[in-house]
């Protein structure tokens, strides 16, 4: 029988602006991971399905979550700034997991917006494990600095994608260094609708310790 985990309210502080979040805490929990949600100017927060569905099923696995809303979203100060500022706020969000599970292997993802975020925070970020983007809108940044990242990095994307052709992402993924993985959901486009508890099982699938 599978034990939900309750999650609490938290609040860090990323470049100057208070952030809030929910953080859950499995007993024993080895690992733990910060989702990023998709564009905020789009309707995207950490209640999107992607993220909830995601978060339960790392919680599940017995992995440690930690979802948030970037600045100028929800209850999080500050205003949105293209990326840049939203970038420091996962790292924030790393850093406040990490204070919870200081010798936990930690992970930075998000779905969408919020996967641009995690590649482009956690690429070269020592206090950075793992990363995970789901639905990477692949063909809408530059793709460089994470071509010389050897951490170990999972792609799920629907094959039916309106912002990342199939192909386009597979080729991404044969340029990349180190142990990277792509999960490819047939009949899937980029919203997701009915995918989610297959997206959740693949990320944790890749972050649970072995």
């Amino acid at each position: 029988m599978v034990q939900r985990v309750n999650e609490e309210a938290v609040r860090f502080a990323a470049a100057g602006s208070s952030l809030e979040g929910r953080i859950a805490l499995p007993p024993g929990a080895r690992a733990g991971a910060v989702v990023c949600h998709p564009h905020p100017q789009y309707g995207g927060d950490m209640e999107n399905s992607v993220v909830l569905a995601t978060t339960q099923a790392l919680q599940e696995t017995g992995i440690a979550t930690l979802r948030f809303n970037f600045r100028g979203v929800g209850g999080s100060e500050g205003r949105y700034s293209g990326g840049f500022a939203e970038a420091a706020d996962a790292r924030a969000a790393i850093d406040c997991l990490r204070t919870r599970l200081p010798q936990a292997i930690l992970s930075l993802g998000g779905y969408s917006f919020g996967a641009i975020v995690a590649l482009l925070a956690g690429h070269d970020d020592p206090a950075i494990d793992r990363l995970f983007a789901i639905a990477l809108p692949a063909t809408m940044f530059e793709t460089g600095p994470l071509e010389a990242s050897i951490k170990p990095k999972l792609f799920v994307l629907g094959d039916r994608d309106q912002y990342c052709p199939y192909p386009a992402m597979e080729a991404l993924v044969a340029r990349l260094h180190g142990d990277n993985a792509l999960v490819r959901l047939e009949g899937a486009d980029h919203f997701l609708f009915g995918f989610e508890d297959r997206v959740g099982e693949a990320v944790a699938r890749f972050i649970a310790p072995s």
